[in-house]
């Protein structure tokens, strides 16, 4: 429980570093986290804990949005472990009182954010899509999706501090270098007492079966209107001639047509790719919420009146099985000839 009774202020990010590294995740939240901290008129501040963390990497959070980073290190803060990052978490809390706190959705964020509220007393809400100011009260609006995301729900904690939400890695475009930032960099020694676990770290298996959809530039994604497993090989031409990955619909992986992997949308995995190609797929708002944030969306359905096409850039009306094999012999021959 937090007993320092002095006001709460201030917006901040939970950076995450690994191998002394900061994470793209990290560069997300200061975009979100610097409109927040913009509209209530305070700092921003970048929390990350660790050990040896890259200097470099801890201005590069100054550089591109953050007021101040608080770091606090020690050998036993080098891997995830949820004990005693909540310790040195709750200490820093109850010492800055932080107004709101929002982190990223990853294995860390929901972890260590819901141990955090219960212990401090604090309102979260998972998984957001949207967070704002609400005007007059300076309240955290937190929205997202609710009941099989069929409806979207904004949600606020008026009663609570910190407010607290994590939102979805690649949600959001991760912000960038601003020429004469400055900021300040506060190092913290963790304390000795924080720093205990019954958890221990054995050892680290890295999932081989990722496909690279989260980190690739270009996603082919199919929909139930390739209508069975066998016609998946149809993509194949056309991801090959893109050097894409390909991803899929929730109804696509239910059908075992491609494995859990592949999936995109509230329950899968959320992309950002600068070319997202949403092939036989209608724009459910549980599809749309996992690659909305695409650079450029181009769609490929029969139904004029698909949701797909409300987010698309370009869009084909047409027989996904005419279109796939002309589509890919044409890239394939304009790359030929580059």
């Amino acid at each position: 429980m937090v007993k320092n009774k002095q006001a709460h202020s201030g917006v901040w990010i939970l950076a995450e570093q690994a191998d002394g590294k900061v994470q793209r995740i990290s560069y997300e939240l200061l975009t979100r986290g610097r409109d927040l901290a913009d509209k209530r008129h305070t700092d921003l501040t970048a929390i990350i804990f660790g050990s040896d963390i890259n200097a470099k990497d801890l201005q590069a959070l100054i550089d591109c949005g953050a007021d101040k980073v608080i770091a606090m290190e020690a050998a036993g803060l080098e891997h995830f472990l949820v004990e005693p990052y909540a310790c040195c978490m709750l200490k820093v809390i109850e010492d800055y009182r932080p107004e709101i706190i929002i982190a990223g959705a990853t294995s860390t964020g929901r972890t260590l954010m819901p141990y955090i509220a219960i212990k401090a007393n604090a309102g979260l809400t998972a998984d957001c899509t949207v967070l704002d100011i609400e005007e007059g009260t300076g309240h955290l609006l937190q929205t997202r999706p609710a009941i099989g995301g069929n409806i979207l729900a904004t949600i606020k904690t008026p009663q609570h501090r910190p407010q607290m939400a994590t939102v979805r890695p690649h949600s959001t475009k991760p912000a960038t270098k601003q020429e004469g930032r400055t900021g300040e960099i506060v190092h913290l020694k963790a304390p000795a007492e924080c720093l205990a676990s019954r958890i221990n770290r054995v050892a680290f298996i890295s999932d081989e079966s990722q496909h690279g959809l989260q980190e690739a530039d270009i996603v082919v994604a199919v929909g139930r209107g390739i209508k069975k497993g066998e016609n998946m090989t149809l993509t194949e031409p056309l991801c090959e001639s893109l050097e894409a990955a390909l991803g899929a619909t929730r109804d696509v992986v239910d059908r075992g047509w491609l494995s859990y992997p592949h999936q995109i949308g509230l329950s899968g995995k959320t992309v950002s790719p600068k070319l997202y190609l949403a092939v036989g797929i209608s724009g459910t708002i549980q599809h749309l919420a996992g690659m909305q944030t695409s650079e450029t969306i181009v769609a490929i359905n029969t139904d004029p009146d698909a949701q797909i096409f409300n987010v698309a850039d370009f869009g084909i009306v047409g027989n996904l099985f005419d279109v796939l094999p002309v589509l890919a012999e044409r890239i394939r021959k304009a790359r030929n000839h580059q």
